[in-house]
């Protein structure tokens, strides 16, 4: 019976420019490195696989996952390579990777975990490569993140995770936790997540992996629903904080696949919220790419997906994501509508209701700070509005507290930003100084990002000997990295 071709292979094929004869080569000498060394791979099998839809034996595709992460410089796991586990090819691949059935999350955040923490990163692809778009992503996760929990628990569970073999790494051991082992881990997340807003994403996120990892072999042992649930809860903060960091370090396909396993885990644990927010994060990873239409497809899913217990404050949060898609389109109105929707859901919540853990970073200043973005970045479109975007960064600045030296940085960038489109530049200079004095103590490689930005805005002043000097002192500290490959885009967080 003839079979669709592997579309997922033959595309990862493609980007990886290897011929039929050297993969098949390389699986043979990895197959035997790993104690397989009567493996004979050959061209024509290759063929068969990209052709036919042809599903290898065990343990070709963790051989040819480990190939295409090292090659391609992002994790890639066995579902990527269309190597499904109900061996679905071809056709809805983009579905099946993005979204699965109840029970397999904790299987999916373990391989790619785990995928993750073996691959040494000497390179980084370009920053769109692989990212789903925004109407492919909501289109895929609609309907699982609006089903009820209760149906989703009794679903049937297939490929039970203490049954499955993810991948060739060492898993976790699952093991029964109690409430005190999950508790160390919530506070873990909470130092993980401060030490983040202070330098940024880079020199903790393996550390974040290696725990979301475990939390995944702990959630292959069937707790009591209570314990069960919060393992949930600590699996969904750790998948949004490794994304977050993967983002903030030019990771953006390994981000994305962080923030979908996240809502899917929110949504495991029944709180759909936190699913939502979670699917906040991948809008603002595509506004930050240039991509403001997939950010509000994503952020109509994740406004409908949250519920009608999503707290006042976190639909304030959501709605500046969304506001600033619509500044990156030059949509001014409904831009300044959205904020104004923001600020009243904002000043409505009467805190009598504690708001969850992963809320509490969003406070007025990150209010102000959101609302600057957003103006700021209008601007590019409508000057006048540098005027308020000015306004809302000195009020942020003034509202930070200890601990959030990165999101100060992007306020001083805002503010030196305004001031530059709103022609005062030796405003915008001395702002600028103030970012770059710190700029260099973060990991976060969003910074600078935003700091390419500004410079391109001093451009009409390089006969100011002040403007000049300051383009000076940015050449010399800019550092080079992949990512976004040097390129900055006109809307970056």
């Amino acid at each position: 019976m003839t079979r669709e071709p592997n579309s997922r292979l033959a595309d990862l094929f493609g980007l990886a420019g290897w011929s039929k004869g050297e993969l098949a080569r390389l699986v043979n000498r990895q197959a035997g490195a790993l104690g397989h060394p009567q493996l004979a791979t050959d061209t024509s099998r290759v063929r068969r696989w990209i052709e036919t839809g042809e599903t290898p034996r065990d343990p070709v595709p963790k051989v040819l996952a480990a190939l295409f992460t090292e090659r391609l410089g992002r994790v890639v796991t066995i579902e990527d390579l269309g190597f499904g586990r109900h061996g679905r090819v071809g056709k809805g691949q983009a579905h099946d990777v993005l979204s699965w059935a109840p029970g397999r999350t904790a299987a999916v955040l373990t391989e790619f975990t785990g995928m993750d923490l073996m691959f040494n990163r000497r390179s980084l692809v370009g920053a769109g490569t692989a990212l789903a778009a925004g109407s492919v992503l909501s289109s895929a996760m609609y309907d699982w993140l609006h089903a009820d929990p209760a149906l989703a628990s009794t679903a049937p569970r297939l490929d039970p995770p203490l049954a499955a073999d993810y991948a060739s790494f060492d898993r976790y051991e699952a093991a029964p936790v109690g409430s005190a082992e999950i508790e160390a881990l919530e506070n873990s997340v909470d130092i993980f997540r401060a030490w983040d807003a202070s330098r940024g994403g880079g020199l903790q996120r393996k550390a974040v992996v290696g725990q979301l990892n475990e939390v995944g072999g702990m959630l292959a042992y069937r707790h009591p629903p209570h314990l069960q649930r919060r393992l949930w809860g600590v699996a969904a903060n750790l998948a949004v904080l490794a994304g977050w960091m993967s983002h903030d370090v030019g990771l953006e396909p390994t981000a994305q696949k962080y923030f979908v396993i996240a809502a899917h885990a929110a949504r495991e644990g029944g709180d759909r919220p936190r699913a939502g927010e979670a699917m906040s994060r991948a809008a603002r990873q595509m506004v930050h790419l240039g991509r403001p239409g997939d950010a509000l497809d994503l952020m109509k899913l994740a406004s409908s997906g949250s519920g009608e217990e999503a707290l006042p404050r976190t639909r304030a949060m959501l709605h500046t994501i969304e506001a600033w898609a619509q500044a990156s389109m030059g949509r001014g109105q409904a831009m300044r509508r959205t904020l104004g929707e923001a600020e009243e859901l904002f000043a409505s919540d009467k805190g009598d209701v504690p708001p969850p853990s992963w809320m509490q970073m969003f406070d007025e200043a990150d209010l102000h700070g959101m609302q600057a973005l957003a103006y700021r970045t209008l601007a590019e479109h409508d000057p006048k509005a540098a005027v308020t975007a000015q306004r809302h960064a000195k009020e942020a600045l003034r509202l930070r507290v200890e601990g959030r030296e990165r999101s100060q940085i992007f306020d001083h960038l805002s503010l030196a930003s305004a001031c530059f489109i709103d022609d005062e530049p030796e405003q915008g200079d001395n702002y600028a100084r103030l970012a770059l004095a710190t700029i260099g103590e973060t990991s976060s490689h969003r910074t600078w990002d935003r700091l390419r930005e500004m410079y391109r805005l001093t451009g009409r002043y390089t006969s100011r000997t002040d403007i000049k000097d300051l383009r000076e002192q940015i050449q010399e500290v800019m550092p080079q990295y992949g990512g976004n490959g040097g390129q900055g885009h006109s809307t970056l967080v």
